[in-house]
């Protein structure tokens, strides 16, 4: 099982249809789409599972579109780019298990202390800067850049020291941190204290066959 990150673009009032798939988040990040009588505006999230039809505004609209499937999902005829993939692993890839989106964002300077998480996700860099400290790599990203972690590979994260930072983040996680946070700190002196990143949740879906 693996988990992909798409960029669509829809033309003005365009309707598409996104075939099957076990779970599915999407962020609207330029105009708004319509979905099932529901307006999703720019900076708003929203799940899905199995296919779905869009129509686009009248300004048209820009996603960002997470699909978790067995195989790559067919990419529709309209203006859609392949961003990243990262497995997941059997014991996350079924029922037991959800997919959340939410985002994360930092004050100027802000940092998330040396974590890992219970389960595997792709990040994607809405606004500001940051640099991703990981398994002995350094790596920094500009808005749209994406980045995979795996969950268990310890992270540290520095926000850009100017600019407001904030990414949006799809992730597969066990049932039990359903509304819970995924965070756990590798050093007993961080947990207790204060943390700059702020959250906020789009929602949760759990996972079909």
């Amino acid at each position: 099982m693996n988990l992909h990150l798409f960029e669509d673009t829809l033309l003005d009032g365009q309707e598409v249809r996104f075939g099957d798939t076990v779970a599915r988040a999407i962020f609207v990040t330029g105009g708004d789409v319509t979905v099932d009588g529901t307006v999703h505006s720019t900076d708003d999230g929203f799940m899905t599972d199995g296919p779905v039809t869009l129509r686009a505004g009248a300004a048209g609209a820009s996603l960002w579109r997470w699909d978790l499937s067995g195989d790559l999902p067919p990419m529709p005829p309209e203006r859609t780019v392949a961003k990243l993939a990262g497995p997941v692993p059997a014991h996350l890839a079924g029922p037991g298990s959800f997919l959340r989106l939410d985002s994360v964002s930092f004050p100027p300077g802000g940092t998330a202390m040396l974590h890992t998480h219970q389960g595997p996700g792709i990040r994607c860099l809405r606004e500001g800067g940051i640099r991703i400290d990981t398994d002995g790599h350094s790596t920094s990203y500009g808005p749209g850049g994406a980045w995979f972690e795996d969950g268990p590979i310890p992270v540290f994260a520095q926000a850009d020291l100017v600019l407001h930072s904030r990414f949006i983040r799809a992730m597969v996680l066990p049932d039990a941190l359903r509304g819970k946070s995924s965070i756990n700190y590798e050093n007993e002196e961080d947990r207790a204290k204060p943390k700059s990143q702020s959250y906020r949740s789009f929602g949760e879906i759990g996972l079909s066959l």
